[in-house]
């Protein structure tokens, strides 16, 4: 009987695939409908519509009378980015010097830092000539703040950093054998995550923005950072709870459909895992906005109010959880060729984190297969045709198929995030869906 490896699976928390589930019937159909005008998540009455684009540019899937708005961005010029000042030195250099740091305490205690899974996938070797060139170019942005004259505090924050890695071994710690542990923290994960989503999608975003004036350090950055951390940083734990919950599917597992299924086409392997996964991922998802008591838990993610690569990352822990789970059956289940799964856990790391980035980047007829950021951006609209709606993570057919499909053609949001303000830190959100429910008591 075949097993899908969770080494495979561990890269999908890129991912944060927007949020799903496996159990539903006609009966929450009916739900949705007959509560989406009751609880549009206690709508705000609906600003002014200046700015208005013409009635008559509605489309077929936009409801009648709804007058769209163009989004407002004004630029935080005292927070943004500018060249020449000593501010993109000052955050590179404390930035390589916390991650090289992160790295070398991985180097000196593998087995309790790094993931298991994870690192039969590296050559630690190699990274560690990547640590050499990162702590270099920490004291080197470090130093260039004293020489542009500002941000110099930064600096030094980053010359300390990279310092102390230097003095506890550096690049040149010796690489041992590591004993497994069932739970570790996956500091080489998050190293590894942040570096490729940072430089790929913060590059995409700068030369391809929806929102040119929209700054990387935009409101509430640093919180969505934490959650990027801690997600990566639990990924043993999430991966431990995910393997506990597809053992119950042992009973499930077919191996006459895992043999068929491992004789088609590596193409036709991939497609039938993204169909099934997200059927599962749309019903989980769905069910989180229209069951009332579960609603709290998914608005922590809802109430991100810019969209860009980083806003994936904020969800509550238990949705992390459920999320990852639920993931991991239907690739349980079919238990497709290595090489299928490969390509599905790259597509899907990808979107993942696409369809949340700020960029305006052209798809085509493409939009109307794939869930792609002007569809999924619409799905975190607080805009009321948008309410509940574009629940997929991969295809927008079951979106068609089940009428919540929204996607205006020449319109994106104006508003993000929860129609009811959420509280702007972490022990805030992660307290607020009990505090909703003590209330109902």
């Amino acid at each position: 009987m075949r097993r899908v490896s969770t080494q495979r699976i561990i890269i999908c928390d890129l991912s944060r695939f927007e949020k799903n589930s496996r159990h539903f019937s006609t009966n929450y159909l009916s739900l949705g409908r007959n509560n989406q005008a009751n609880r549009i998540r206690d709508m705000k009455t609906e600003q002014n519509n200046n700015n208005q684009h013409s009635a008559n540019q509605s489309t077929a899937n936009e409801p009648s009378g709804y007058q769209y708005r163009q989004r407002q961005v004004e630029l935080d010029a005292a927070r943004a980015f500018r060249l020449g000042d000593g501010k993109i030195s000052g955050y590179t250099s404390v930035c390589l010097g916390v991650l090289s740091l992160l790295a070398v305490l991985a180097y000196l205690f593998p087995a309790y830092l790094t993931t298991t899974e994870l690192r039969q996938t590296y050559d630690a070797g190699q990274l560690q000539q990547l640590l050499k060139y990162a702590m270099y170019f920490s004291l080197f942005f470090g130093v260039l703040t004293f020489v542009l004259g500002q941000y110099r505090r930064l600096g030094i924050i980053g010359i300390l950093l990279t310092g102390v890695s230097f003095a506890l071994g550096g690049y040149t710690i010796p690489i041992r054998g590591v004993q497994p542990q069932p739970l570790s923290l996956g500091v080489d994960w998050l190293i590894l995550a942040f570096l490729g989503s940072a430089f790929i999608f913060m590059t995409l975003e700068k030369l391809l923005p929806k929102y040119k004036d929209q700054i990387i350090l935009r409101k509430e950055w640093g919180l969505d950072l934490f959650y990027f951390c801690f997600n990566h940083l639990a990924i043993s734990a999430i991966l431990l709870y995910a393997n506990y919950h597809v053992s119950h599917f042992d009973w499930a597992v077919s191996d006459s459909l895992q043999n068929w299924l491992q004789a088609l086409p590596v193409w036709v392997q991939v497609l039938a895992i993204i169909v099934c996964v997200d059927f599962v991922l749309y019903w989980e998802h769905r069910l989180y906005h229209e069951i009332k008591i579960i609603w709290p838990i998914h608005a922590v993610h809802h109430s991100v109010e810019n969209m860009d690569w980083l806003a994936g990352s904020r969800g509550h822990f238990l949705q992390v959880f459920s999320e990852r789970a639920m993931v991991m059956v239907p690739l349980y289940l079919l238990g497709p060729d290595k090489a299928a799964l490969d390509i599905y856990v790259a597509f899907a790391a990808l979107q993942a984190v696409l369809i949340h980035c700020n960029t305006r980047l052209p798809f085509g007829p493409l939009k109307y297969i794939f869930v792609t950021p002007q569809f999924h951006h619409w799905h975190h609209s607080s805009e009321k045709p948008a309410i509940d709606t574009n629940y997929s993570a991969h295809l927008v057919l079951f979106d068609w198929l089940f009428g919540t499909y929204h996607m205006p053609k020449q319109h994106w949001p104006a508003e993000y995030g929860t129609t009811k303000k959420l509280p702007s830190t972490y022990l805030g959100q992660l307290f607020y869906p009990l505090s909703i429910f003590k209330k109902k008591l």
